[in-house]
């Protein structure tokens, strides 16, 4: 144990003396120093622990034998498409946007076109698709193909094949299309499947005794849970992984229902898989943990919150396009028919509706840093429909971004929120060596948010507060929206103001409003440019004013449609924090 220290010491010295300059560049503060330096050191006690848990690791998994056979198989609830199994016959495999031919090759030998294409392939979740086409020549493809993948790849333990949560979805993948692989199998082939099960168990758990941190967790969790209950032989495995199951969801979802990484998509995600996880339970006739159901339950009212009236998700710290169908998929299990969830303190949510107009509003700090990959700068911005009408909404993310893309997504210029100097309110580990020990998380962030909800027979009114700003400006930045009862009028007032802690310059500084438009709303401005006429598809018109001085309408990108990238305007309202500490602005719809 001593010998551990004493390299765990000599390895947070050689870190501090060759990343102390990168880890410092671009921090303002000594606090992003030490939050650097602090992270940089955990990941490396991080290394060493699981070093010396490996001969822990080995005898834990002598433990864990191959199944027997498969006695369940769990529903896929995602939607599938039978034409793609006869691409993938042909040897066309498309993921992640790009799409490869394999010429009667292997998929697993061929010259991989990005990360994301190969986590695609090696997750086989497409093979629903296959087992949609319900044909003899389907299930025999299936069959070659991950044999192939037991033969070329199934002893490898490196790569993106191995990846906790790659293998994790390849284990919930197979168990769910098992029907498909196995009937008609042979002998021969079902005992290797059993047997790459096995391997596959046991590398889970030790991904989970390794101290595996963030979403992949509970993606492990889920998957051997779910191998416990289908597989015969393996009582240890499923009380051990339940366990393990229930301790992470109540790390990872909060008592209203979100997750703790704060993304929308994160709660579709795992409703796809712990709905028929609970109906795994059900078929072996075990009684699913109690925790499971509440968290079920718990999360589709917070779901709801973030539906537009178009159905669409609202695009808040990693939300992507909405995948309309599995959307729809998952709501039809919500039985009680929940509605919307106004007030979510835990996660940071606050939702608005009144008339026919929608707003949500990020009123949550950054999540916790194993929990931040996907965290945006977003603090108080907000999103605003009408009807079936998109207007207000933030930049979001495409399905695959690249990484420059990805993090002008992430800033706070990509939100309609208020930027100071062109800074966003949080720092990510991004560039210089960081990804490798942090992969994007957020360094620094708004920690104090903090959320007052007023509501009358006239008027619903949020005001809130976030202190992002206050480290390199010593400047406090509170939101206020008042949306009336008719829902045609909304209010807001937007303030910085100045703490305790003086810096210098900070009177001086600049800052911008930002109001990202959907594609679909047409902007012109009006009143010598100090008003904006908008125009929906629907025909609907709203006027927006901002204390009476000029706003500018500047190009954007629409980052969450399923068509892609799509180019729309911005309305910006831009000034200086001596001039206008606070400014008020107003939405209002005419006719």
């Amino acid at each position: 144990m001593l010998a551990l220290v004493a390299i765990f010491a000599s390895c947070q010295l050689w870190f501090v003396m060759n990343y102390g300059g990168i880890l410092a560049s671009g921090s303002t503060n000594s606090a992003d120093r030490v939050r650097h330096t602090r992270l940089v050191a955990n990941r490396t006690a991080l290394a060493l622990l699981r070093f010396a848990r490996a001969p822990l690791r080995f005898v834990t998994s002598l433990g864990t034998t191959a199944p027997e056979r498969l006695l369940i198989a769990p529903q896929d609830i995602r939607t599938t498409d039978p034409t793609i199994a006869a691409d993938i016959y042909s040897g066309y495999f498309v993921f992640a946007g790009k799409a490869v031919n394999t010429h009667g090759a292997s998929p697993f030998e061929v010259e991989v076109p990005s990360p994301g294409w190969e986590v695609g392939l090696t997750g086989f979740s497409w093979l629903r698709h296959l087992r949609a086409a319900d044909t003899a020549l389907a299930r025999v493809n299936a069959r070659a193909l991950i044999g192939d993948w037991i033969t070329l790849r199934g002893r490898a333990y490196v790569g993106t094949d191995w990846q906790a949560s790659v293998a994790a979805r390849r284990v919930l993948s197979w168990l769910s299309q098992s029907p498909l692989i196995l009937d008609g199998a042979d002998r021969a082939f079902y005992r290797r499947f059993m047997r790459a099960l096995g391997l596959h168990a046991r590398h889970l758990q030790r991904c989970l005794e390794d101290g595996l941190e963030g979403e992949a967790r509970l993606l492990c969790a889920i998957a051997l849970a779910e191998l416990g209950l289908c597989a015969q032989g393996m009582p240890k495995l499923a009380r051990r992984s339940t366990k393990i199951l229930v301790d992470e969801l109540k790390v990872q979802i909060l008592p209203d229902g979100g997750h703790i990484g704060r993304n929308p998509q994160m709660i579709v995600d795992l409703l796809l898989d712990l709905l028929p996880l609970r109906q795994a339970y059900a078929a072996r006739g075990a009684t699913a943990p109690q925790l499971l159901l509440n968290v079920i339950d718990r999360m589709m009212p917070m779901l709801r919150l973030f539906r537009h009236g178009d159905g669409a998700m609202a695009l808040f710290n990693g939300m992507g396009p909405t995948a309309a169908h599995a959307l729809a998929t998952v709501l039809a299990y919500d039985d009680a028919r929940a509605l919307p969830l106004m007030h979510a303190p835990n996660s940071g949510y606050e939702r608005m509706e009144a008339g026919e107009t929608i707003i949500v509003i990020d009123v949550g700090p950054s999540p916790p840093a194993a929990f931040s990959c996907d965290a945006h700068a977003g603090a108080l911005s907000f999103e605003m429909s009408s009807g079936a009408q998109r207007l207000i909404v933030n930049c979001g993310v495409p399905y695959n971004p690249r990484p420059p893309l990805r993090e002008a997504a992430r800033s706070t210029a990509a939100h309609s929120a208020l930027v100071v100097n062109d800074a966003s309110s949080c720092r990510f580990a991004t560039g210089a060596g960081l990804d490798r020990w942090a992969a994007g998380q957020v360094i620094s962030g708004p920690r104090i948010v903090q959320t007052r909800r007023l509501e009358d027979a006239h008027a619903l009114e949020i005001e809130a507060t976030h202190d992002g700003y206050e480290p390199r400006f010593g400047l406090i930045h509170s939101r206020r929206l008042t949306l009336s009862a008719t829902g045609r009028r909304i209010e807001g007032e937007d303030s910085l103001q100045p703490t305790a802690r003086r810096v210098p310059g900070a009177g001086q500084a600049e800052y911008a409003l930002r109001f990202h438009l959907h594609p679909l709303a047409r902007a012109t401005l009006v009143d010598e440019s100090t008003g904006v006429h908008l125009v929906l598809a629907d025909g609907q018109e709203w006027l927006f004013r901002a204390s009476g001085i000029g706003v500018v309408l500047e190009e954007s990108i629409f980052l969450g449609g399923r068509e892609g990238p799509r180019n729309t305007t911005q309305m910006v309202v831009n000034a200086r924090i001596r001039d206008y500490p606070a400014l008020i602005w107003t939405l209002e719809r005419l006719g």
